[in-house]
């Protein structure tokens, strides 16, 4: 299981969100770029970037993400007001390694077979577009998380799976931002029910305890964000367990 640390942009800051309420903001005084730096220089490969102000449909960060995104050789997961194919195809010719759609998957019955249709063979759709499953209590959120979707999680699984999507980003809201630990029993369920996604955890790491018991299950990777910027977690102690990791491969 692979580290992936975690970027969350709001108005140009670096920000923390509760439960992904937008009224629960803890904002950290480094720059996207001095923060990038401090993973790249540090021998992370990945990053990931969420942007917030995209994610309600404010598309005023765009600009300055792409800009800065440019100039990084990190492998850059993305997410954050992804509403359309042709935004898709334009991360990833602008050399996004990975695409999250969340909304616009759940909201628009047609897009992710358009998008499969578009772009993706199986592969290609494993490897570069990840859909975001946000769950709170088995309920699907979406719109940053500010509306409920009808769909059954495991149904939604299955839909993604049969168009030849399979690589997850499953957050746990409830565990979201409050650093008490993974939603290790929502992944279980998961994993469970489609032993073979490729499923990377988000929401509630706290410590490389956690870490370590997520690493129990077959999750491909997981995503870091709060307990970086709290010193629960240092950048030392995921780049020694990714390299771990790389050489057990």
């Amino acid at each position: 299981m692979y580290i992936i640390p975690a970027v969350d942009v709001l108005n140009q800051k670096i920000v923390r969100l509760v439960e992904g309420d937008y009224n629960q903001v803890t904002q950290y005084e480094v720059s996207l770029e001095e923060q990038i730096e401090t993973y790249q220089s540090n021998g992370t490969e990945f990053v990931h970037i969420i942007d917030l102000n995209g994610a309600k449909g404010d598309f005023s960060n765009q600009k300055y993400l792409f800009d800065i995104i440019k100039k990084t050789d990190m492998k850059v997961q993305y997410g954050g007001g992804v509403r359309s194919i042709d935004k898709v195809k334009e991360l990833i010719d602008a050399g996004i390694h990975r695409v999250i759609v969340g909304t616009q998957a759940i909201t628009n019955p047609t897009f992710l077979e358009e998008l499969g249709n578009e772009m993706c063979n199986k592969t290609k759709c494993s490897d570069q577009v990840v859909v975001a499953v946000d769950v709170l209590d088995e309920v699907i959120k979406y719109s940053g998380w500010m509306e409920s979707s009808p769909i059954k999680l495991m149904d939604y699984i299955d839909k993604c799976l049969n168009l030849g999507f399979y690589r997850f980003l499953c957050t746990d809201i409830n565990k979201d931002g409050k650093l008490g630990g993974a939603g290790v029993d929502l992944y279980k369920k998961l994993l469970s029910h489609s032993p073979f996604i490729k499923l990377i955890a988000s929401g509630g790491i706290s410590s490389m305890n956690d870490i370590e018991e997520l690493n129990e299950f077959k999750i491909e990777s997981c995503v870091v964000g709060k307990a970086i910027y709290e010193n629960r977690i240092s950048i030392e102690e995921i780049k020694n367990w990714n390299l771990m990791q790389l050489s057990s491969i």
